[in-house]
C-alpha cells in the first residue's frame, strides 16, 4: 500500500518520543481523553463542518458537506482542498494546527470524533489515513509501551488508506461507532445543520441522510442582505470583523432575546445581545471561550452602521436594553455596541433624516400631528413611530434625551410662529394632556394674543367666544382667533364673550386714563372696541365716553355723539350738545357698532348695579334721590331728556315708548326715568304727570286722559295713583276746586281720602299745600268753605245734605278737615234723640240679626236702644228734626228705628 504522507515515520517518531519519555505518553492519552470528554464531547458535526469550510475556503468555491449512515460506519464528506501533508501533520499533533486563518487556528477540532469512534479513517482524493484503537494498541504493545490508565492516544499514531472518497467530494471520513446510535447522531445532526450553514459561510450546503439543506443569500441593499436555510430567514450585515445577523418571523425581523457568541460556531460565551453574533476572534483550543487578551470590543465596530442599514421602524429593537451581563465577553460587547450607537446617526427624526441619539430627544406618545408641527422647530426631535414606550428603555440606553411635555412648554418659548401654528400645536396637545398632571406640565405654553404677543401660559390669557381675529384687545390677554382651542380651556383660560371683554374693568380703566392726544393709542383702542361692539348683545354705559371723530374732526365721547340720520335729533333743542359721528366712521365700523358704544340713535340708556349716590349725570338726579323713600339698588335710566325740545315731547313719548331699551326704562314708575318724565316733561304746556292713562280711572273727571298712541304704554310716567308730592296733591285739590271738571261721587270721595293719606303720612306736609277757594261736595258741587261739613261719623251721612258734604272716609275725616280748612259734622252739629225707646241687645233683635246677615258683618255685641221712629233735633250747621234709621249719641248708647230696617 502506497504511503504518499510517510505515516511510517511518524508512527514510528511518536513511538520513539513515548519510549524515551513515559511522562509523554501518558499527556497524549491524557489531553486526548479531556478533549473528548470535555471540550469537543458535543461538537462532532460542528468541527467537520468547520473542517469542511476550511477546505472550501482554500479552494475558493462554496463548499459542500453530506452525511450518511452506512451499517454502522458513519459518514461525512465535503467538496474543496484535500488532505495534504500539514493536514495529516495537524491531525496527528493535539496542539498545533497548520490552519493560519478561516475559523480557527487550531486542530484540536478533529478530536471530537474519538467521541463517538476509535476506528477512524481520512480518505481524501490526494491519499488517506487511517486512526485504530486497537491499531494503536498493537504498536505500543509490540514496542514495549504500556497503555495509560485513561487509554490509548488514538490520534497520535496514523496509518495509510487506500480508499478514495465519495464521488463529487474532496474527502471523506468514516467513523465505525462504538455504540449503535447512528440514528441518533443524525437526528442531532439535523438539528445543527441551519446554525452551521448560517455560521460557516464557506458552505452553502448541507445534506444528512438524504435531506439537503442550502444557503441562499440575496442583497436588500444598503449591505443587509437575507439569508435563508430552509425555511428559515435572516437578515444579515457584514462589519469589518463580524457578522450581525437577525432573524425573521413571519417576515419581520424579531430581536434575540439570548444566544452564544459564534467565533464562527456556537462557544459557550453567553450574549444578551438583541442580534445573532458570527465573529473572527481567537478562541481556547475546545473553543468554548475566549482567549485571555482577546480584542473583543472590536466585534462592536460597525454596530452603528449595522443600526442605520434596517428598516428606521425596527432599528430601536436592537439596541441593547439595561440589563445584567451573561458574561464578561457579553458586558464588553454591550457596552462597546452602546457607545457607538450613542453616537451614530441612525434614529430616525420627525424631519425624515437620521439622528445621532445623544444629540436627539423622544416625546413619549409623540403623534404625527404633533410630529409635524414640532419638527419645525425641533429638527432633533424622534420620529412618532420611535416614541412609543415600547422603545423608551432602548433610547434611554443610547442617551436621547426624554423630553416631557413641561420641557416642551420651555423649549417654545421664544419660538416665532403664525397664529394657526400655534393652533395646530394645539389641537396635537390636546391628546396628550389626559389628567391634571400633564396640563399642570403646559402651565408655561407659549400663548399668542389677538394683539400680536406672544406670552407665557394659558391661565393668563382669555379666550375669545365668537369675537373673531380682527383688531387688537389692550386691555385683556386674549388669544389670537387662529390660535383659539379647547385645549387652552383645559389648561386654565378664562372664556369670554364679547361683552364680558366690553364690561371688563381694565377697559374702564384704560378709557379713564386715555390720553386723548395720543393718535395712535387712540385709533387702535377705538378700532377694537367697536370691533368686538359689532355682535354685542349689552355694552356697559361708561363705554360711552370712548373718543370717536365727529363731522367736524374733533374727537368727541361717544356718548355726545348722534348717527347721521338719528331720530333723536330732530326732538332736541337747537343749542343741544350733541355732536354727529364722522361719515368715514360710520363706513368703517358700521351703524350697529356705533350705537352699541352710545353714539345716539335714539334715548341713551345710563346702567348702575351699585349706585352710591346721584352721580351719573343726569338732569336733576339729586331731586329724585332725595323724593326716593329709600336708596335704589340699581339705576337704569334714559339719559339727555332734558334736551328734548318743549314742542317735540309727543314724537319724544313716541320714541321712548317703541325703542325697548326706553320702554323698559319707563316700566319703573319709582325709577328716574319715569320721575323725570312726570316732573319735568310737558304735553300741551301742562305737566306729564297731570295726566292720566286710558286705563287709570282713580282720578278719572278730575286729570285729562293724555292723548297719545303709546298712552298706556307710558303709565308709569303719567299721574300715580296716590299723591306722593305736594304739587300733585295741589294740583288734585286745583281740579276739586275746579268747575271745569266734573268727577263722580266715588272720584271725589277717593281724591279726598288720598289727599287726607298723603297729609297724615307725611308724604306732603300741610304748609306747603294752599288753600282751595271752594270745596267739591259728594255730590259734585262747589261749596264754600265755610259751608261745607266734613263728614267724620257714618250716621251724619244721613242728615247732612249732599250738597254740603264732604266725604273721604272715617278715619281721614278730620285731617281731610284739616287740609281744607272745613268744619266736621261732629263739631258743627249738636243733636238730640226725640222720645224715649226700650233697652233691648242686639242678639235680641231679628231685624239687625237679619240686616247683619245680609250685609256680611259681624252682629255687634251690647245695648241697643229700640224707637218706633227713631227722630233726631239737629242745630247747628243742619237744623231740624230727621227722620233716621240709627244714630249715636254722645253717651255712645246706639239707637235704631223699628221699622225692619237698621
Amino acid at each position: 500500500m502506497s504511503d504518499p504522507f510517510d505515516t511510517s515515520s511518524l508512527r514510528a517518531s511518536t513511538l520513539s518520543a513515548w519510549a524515551s519519555s513515559p511522562t509523554r505518553l501518558r499527556e497524549d492519552a491524557a489531553t486526548e481523553d479531556d478533549l473528548v470528554r470535555g471540550g469537543y464531547r458535543d461538537r462532532l458535526l460542528t468541527e467537520l463542518a468547520q473542517n469542511a469550510a476550511d477546505a472550501a475556503s482554500r479552494a475558493g468555491i462554496t463548499g459542500s458537506l453530506r452525511v450518511w449512515l452506512s451499517g454502522n460506519d458513519l459518514h461525512i464528506a465535503n467538496t474543496g482542498a484535500p488532505l495534504d501533508i500539514g493536514g495529516v501533520h495537524a491531525l496527528t499533533a493535539l496542539r498545533v494546527s497548520e490552519k493560519t486563518g478561516g475559523v480557527g487556528r487550531f486542530g484540536v477540532g478533529f478530536t471530537a470524533v474519538r467521541a463517538v469512534s476509535e476506528e477512524i479513517e481520512f480518505r481524501s482524493s490526494a491519499g488517506g489515513v487511517e486512526f485504530s484503537g486497537e491499531a494503536t494498541r498493537e504498536a505500543m504493545k509490540s514496542a514495549g509501551l504500556t497503555v495509560p490508565p485513561v487509554g490509548v492516544p488514538v490520534l497520535r499514531l496514523v496509518w495509510p488508506s487506500a480508499h478514495l472518497p465519495a464521488a463529487g467530494f474532496a474527502s471523506e471520513i468514516v467513523l465505525r461507532l462504538r455504540e449503535d446510535d447512528g440514528e441518533a447522531l443524525l437526528q442531532a445532526f439535523r438539528a445543527e445543520a441551519v446554525d452551521l450553514l448560517l455560521e460557516l459561510s464557506a458552505l452553502g450546503s448541507i445534506e444528512i441522510a438524504g435531506k439537503r439543506l442550502e444557503r441562499i443569500e440575496r442583497s436588500l441593499g444598503g449591505g443587509v442582505e437575507e439569508v435563508a436555510v430552509g425555511e428559515h430567514r435572516w437578515w444579515q450585515y457584514r462589519t469589518d470583523y463580524a457578522r450581525w445577523l437577525i432573524p425573521l418571523v413571519d417576515g419581520t425581523p424579531r430581536p434575540v432575546t439570548s444566544d452564544v457568541l459564534r467565533a464562527p460556531t456556537r462557544s459557550d460565551e453567553e450574549l444578551s445581545l438583541p442580534a445573532l453574533l458570527v465573529a473572527e476572534i481567537a478562541m481556547a483550543p475546545d473553543r468554548r471561550r475566549i482567549l485571555p487578551g482577546a480584542d473583543i470590543e472590536r466585534l462592536a465596530d460597525g454596530y452603528g452602521a449595522f443600526l442605520a442599514a434596517l428598516p428606521a421602524r425596527v432599528r430601536p429593537s436592537f439596541v441593547p436594553v439595561p440589563g445584567f451581563a451573561r458574561s464578561a465577553v457579553d458586558g464588553v460587547l454591550r457596552d462597546r455596541i452602546l457607545a457607538e450607537s450613542s453616537s451614530t446617526a441612525w434614529l430616525l427624526g420627525c424631519s425624515g433624516k437620521d439622528l445621532v441619539p445623544t444629540r436627539a430627544s423622544v416625546l413619549t406618545g409623540l403623534t404625527d400631528d404633533l410630529a409635524q408641527v414640532l419638527g419645525e422647530v425641533f429638527p432633533d426631535l424622534v420620529a412618532p413611530s420611535l416614541s412609543g414606550p415600547r422603545h423608551a428603555a432602548a433610547l434611554a440606553a443610547v442617551g436621547v434625551h426624554r423630553l416631557g411635555l413641561a420641557r416642551i412648554a420651555e423649549m417654545l418659548t421664544g419660538v416665532d410662529r403664525e397664529p394657526g401654528w400655534w393652533g395646530s400645536l394645539y389641537d396635537a396637545l390636546s391628546p396628550l394632556v389626559v389628567d391634571g398632571v400633564t396640563a399642570e406640565e403646559l402651565a408655561a405654553l407659549p400663548v399668542p394674543l389677538a394683539d400680536g404677543r406672544t406670552v407665557t401660559g394659558p391661565r393668563t390669557v382669555v379666550l375669545g367666544q365668537q369675537v373673531g381675529t380682527e383688531g387688537k384687545v389692550q386691555w385683556a390677554r386674549l388669544v389670537h382667533g387662529d390660535a383659539a382651542r379647547p385645549l387652552l380651556t383645559r389648561l386654565g383660560a378664562a372664556e369670554a364673550s364679547r361683552e364680558d371683554l366690553l364690561a371688563d374693568p381694565a377697559l374702564e380703566a384704560l378709557l379713564d386714563d386715555l390720553d386723548w392726544d395720543d393718535e395712535e393709542s387712540v385709533e387702535e383702542l377705538t378700532e377694537s372696541v367697536l370691533r368686538l361692539a359689532a355682535g354685542a348683545r349689552e355694552v356697559p354705559s361708561w363705554i360711552g365716553s370712548l373718543p370717536l371723530v365727529d363731522s367736524e374732526g374733533q374727537l368727541r365721547a361717544a356718548d355726545e355723539l348722534l348717527m347721521p340720520d338719528a331720530p333723536l335729533a330732530a326732538l332736541l333743542t337747537d343749542d343741544s350738545p350733541f355732536g354727529i359721528v364722522a361719515a368715514e366712521t360710520v363706513s368703517e365700523f358700521g351703524a350697529d357698532s356705533l350705537r352699541a358704544v352710545g353714539v345716539g340713535w335714539g334715548f341713551g340708556i345710563v346702567s348702575d348695579d351699585l349706585p352710591t349716590g346721584p352721580d351719573h349725570d343726569l338732569d336733576d338726579e339729586e331731586s329724585w334721590w332725595d323724593a326716593a323713600e329709600e336708596d335704589p339698588e340699581t339705576i337704569v335710566a334714559v339719559r339727555d331728556l332734558d334736551l328734548v325740545d318743549d314742542s317735540k315731547w309727543s314724537e319724544a313719548l313716541t320714541t321712548l315708548a317703541t325703542d325697548p331699551k326706553t320702554h323698559a326704562a319707563l316700566q319703573d314708575r319709582r325709577g328716574y326715568t319715569a320721575w323725570w318724565l312726570r316732573t319735568h316733561a310737558q304735553v300741551d304746556g301742562d305737566r306729564l304727570g297731570s295726566f292720566r292713562a286710558p286705563s287709570d280711572r282713580t282720578f278719572e273727571g278730575l286729570l285729562d286722559v293724555l292723548d297719545h298712541p303709546y298712552a298706556d304704554d307710558l303709565a308709569a310716567a303719567l299721574a300715580p295713583g296716590r299723591l306722593e308730592n305736594a304739587w300733585f296733591t295741589s294740583l288734585i285739590l286745583d281740579r276739586l276746586a275746579d268747575p271745569q271738571y266734573s268727577p263722580t261721587p266715588a272720584v271725589i270721595a277717593r281724591a279726598h281720602s288720598l289727599v287726607a293719606d298723603a297729609v297724615a303720612s307725611r308724604r306732603v306736609a300741610l304748609d306747603d299745600l294752599d288753600l282751595p277757594p271752594k270745596v267739591r261736595a259728594i255730590s259734585g258741587v262747589l261749596v264754600d268753605p265755610a259751608d261745607a261739613v266734613v263728614i267724620d261719623r257714618p250716621w251724619f251721612a244721613s242728615v247732612v245734605p249732599t250738597d254740603l258734604a264732604v266725604l273721604s272716609s272715617m278715619a281721614s275725616a278730620a285731617t281731610l278737615a284739616s287740609v281744607l280748612d272745613v268744619r266736621t259734622a261732629s263739631e258743627s252739629i249738636d243733636a238730640d234723640v226725640v222720645g224715649v225707646g226700650r233697652v233691648s241687645s242686639w242678639d235680641r233683635e231679628p231685624g239687625a240679626v237679619l240686616g247683619c246677615a245680609a250685609l256680611g258683618l259681624d252682629l255687634p255685641v251690647g245695648q241697643v236702644i229700640v224707637h218706633r221712629e227713631l227722630v233726631v233735633r239737629l242745630a247747628g250747621a243742619v237744623t231740624g228734626e230727621h227722620n233716621v234709621r240709627w244714630w249715636v249719641t254722645a253717651d255712645g248708647n246706639t239707637h235704631v228705628g223699628d221699622r225692619g230696617e237698621h
